[in-house]
C-alpha cells in the first residue's frame, strides 16, 4: 500500500494529509501560517509549521516519514524561481525520499480538473490566476498586489468597501448601504465616529469582514456593492483569458475553469460570478466554472497520486471530499 502526503501551506494555516493510494484519510495535522514571504513567518517560521503539522499528521496515521512514498507541497509565496531557491533546502531538510513543491495555485487547479489541465482562478484574501494545457506548460499570471496590476481578492474588496462608505458619508460618492452596517459591525453610530477611530489609531488597512458586508449589501440589492463585485468578476475574467491565451493549446477544449478562495468559495456571489463569465465569454465560447469542494491539501495530494502513477477515481476525489477541510 503506497501512502501520499499533501501538505497546503497557505497564508494563515498549514494543512497536512496522509493518504493512502484507496483514498483513505489515514491522518492530519494543522499548523500556523505557511507563507514564508510573510515577515513575521519568515523560512525558518514556515519551515516549523510545515514540520508541526506533518509530524501531526504521521503519528495519527501510525507512520514514519520514510514511509511516505510523495510528499507534496502547495505552498503560497512559491511564485519565483528565487522563492523556490529559498523553499527547496527548507524542504528537502524534512527528509522525504520523494517530494516536490508547486505553488498553491496549482493544487487549486488540481481539486477542480480531474487531469490537472485548466485554468485556475484565486480570489481570497488575495488573488492570483495560473493554468496548464495539455501539453504540460503552465503560466502564473498575477498574485503579486495592486501595483503589479492586481484588482481582486478579499483585502481590495474590503478596502472598496470602506471607501464607498467614506465616499457617501461625505458626499463625494452614491449612497450604499455600506455606510450603515460598517458603523454598526464596529458598534459606533456613523461612519464618523469610524472614521474618527480610523485617524485616531492610524489604521490604513480595514479589517477583511468588510468583504462579508459587501456581499451582504449586494444581496440586499445595494447597486454600490454590486458594481464593486461586477468589477472583480471582469478582473478575473481578464485574467482567465490572459492564461489562455499566453498558454494556448486549448482548441475546441471545454476549458474548466477553477475558481478557488473563501471570496468565491464561499461567497459565490451571482453578480461577480455573472461577470466572470460574460468576461470570458467575449474570447472563449467553451468553458465551464468549477467550484471544487475539497480542502486545498487534497488537491497537493492528488498531484502525489499523479506522480505515482495512482490512478484516481472519482470514488477516491468523493471521499476527499467528504473529509472536509482543518476545521
Amino acid at each position: 500500500m503506497k501512502h501520499v502526503l499533501g501538505l497546503d501551506g497557505g497564508g494563515s494555516k498549514t494543512f497536512a494529509v496522509v493518504v493512502n493510494e484507496q483514498g483513505e484519510l489515514l491522518g492530519k495535522g494543522v499548523a500556523g501560517h505557511g507563507n514564508y514571504q510573510n515577515a513575521s513567518v519568515g523560512i525558518d517560521g514556515a519551515l516549523a509549521n510545515y514540520k508541526a503539522a506533518i509530524l501531526q499528521a504521521l503519528s495519527e496515521a501510525d507512520l514514519t516519514i520514510e514511509q511516505i512514498d510523495f510528499a507534496q507541497f502547495g505552498l503560497a509565496g512559491a511564485d519565483r524561481e528565487k522563492d523556490f531557491r529559498i523553499l527547496r533546502p527548507a524542504v528537502a531538510s524534512l527528509g522525504f525520499r520523494n517530494w516536490d513543491i508547486v505553488c498553491d495555485t496549482y493544487e487549486g487547479l488540481r481539486t477542480g480538473s480531474r487531469d490537472n489541465v485548466g485554468v485556475v482562478l484565486v480570489c481570497g484574501s488575495g488573488t492570483n490566476a495560473a493554468g496548464r494545457n495539455p501539453a504540460g506548460e503552465t503560466k502564473q499570471i498575477g498574485g503579486f498586489g495592486y501595483l503589479f496590476g492586481d484588482t481582486a481578492g478579499g483585502h481590495h474588496l474590503a478596502q472598496e468597501a470602506f471607501r464607498a462608505a467614506c465616499r457617501d458619508f461625505e458626499r463625494r460618492g452614491p449612497s450604499t448601504l455600506l455606510r450603515q452596517k460598517i458603523p454598526s459591525y464596529y458598534g459606533m453610530c456613523d461612519m464618523g465616529e469610524v472614521l474618527d477611530y480610523y485617524y485616531d489609531h492610524e489604521l490604513y488597512h480595514t479589517h477583511l469582514d468588510m468583504c462579508k458586508l459587501l456581499h451582504e449589501a449586494a444581496d440586499e440589492g445595494d447597486e454600490v456593492s454590486i458594481r464593486i463585485l461586477e468589477c472583480v468578476g471582469r478582473e478575473l475574467g481578464l485574467a482567465a483569458n490572459s492564461v489562455i491565451d499566453h498558454l494556448g493549446g486549448f482548441d475546441g477544449m471545454d476549458i474548466p475553469i477553477v475558481l478557488v478562495g473563501s471570496v468565491i468559495q464561499q461567497g459565490r456571489s451571482p453578480f461577480l460570478l455573472r461577470a466572470l463569465r460574460d468576461e470570458i465569454q467575449k474570447k472563449h465560447e467553451t468553458f465551464h466554472l468549477v467550484i471544487p469542494e475539497m480542502a486545498p491539501a487534497f488537491g497537493a495530494a492528488l498531484i502525489g497520486m499523479d506522480r505515482l502513477g495512482i490512478h484516481a477515481s472519482q470514488t477516491i476525489e468523493d471521499k476527499f471530499i467528504s473529509y472536509g477541510g482543518y476545521q
